[in-house]
């Protein structure tokens, strides 16, 4: 008796398809892992603008932080004597080469650093005299500042 060593369509079709299913499972856990590594990331970023936007304040006379723009490395923490940050720090949700935003309050005593996010947007535009975030603050937007 002679057998045939080669697998059956039924048993091609049954293969294909469990490891379709298994592409199906681990693809969208797969972005959920890269979103949650970008928000870590993002906020351990912030932290050392944070910290730089801090030492820019102590090394100045007088005391005042970086000038409001959007972007707060290239501008100034980067070209600092002495550097504060090696190199522009870019924002992993943004576009390929943005920086985080930054703003300061009108007066300059209060500054907020924020992310856009895994959305891609963020409804914070900024901080006022008195340390409140202005725009619209959502649960999910990452952000370090010295206001309230």
């Amino acid at each position: 008796m002679k057998f045939n060593r080669g697998f059956t369509l039924v048993e091609l079709l049954v293969v294909i398809t469990v490891i379709a299913i298994l592409l199906g499972i681990t693809i969208p856990r797969f972005k959920g892992m890269q979103d949650e590594a970008n928000r870590s990331k993002a906020k351990a970023e912030l932290t050392t603008l944070q910290t730089a936007v801090e030492s820019w304040y102590i090394h100045q006379t007088p005391q005042a932080y970086p000038p409001s723009s959007t972007t707060v490395c290239a501008s100034s923490l980067v070209t600092a004597s002495p550097k504060m940050v090696a190199s522009p720090l870019y924002d992993p949700f943004a576009a390929t080469g943005t920086e985080y935003n930054y703003a300061i309050s009108p007066a300059g005593a209060y500054y907020v650093i924020w992310s856009v996010g895994p959305t891609g947007s963020t409804g914070i535009t900024g901080i006022g005299d008195n340390g409140a975030l202005t725009g619209t603050v959502a649960s999910t937007d990452i952000y370090v500042t010295n206001g309230g």
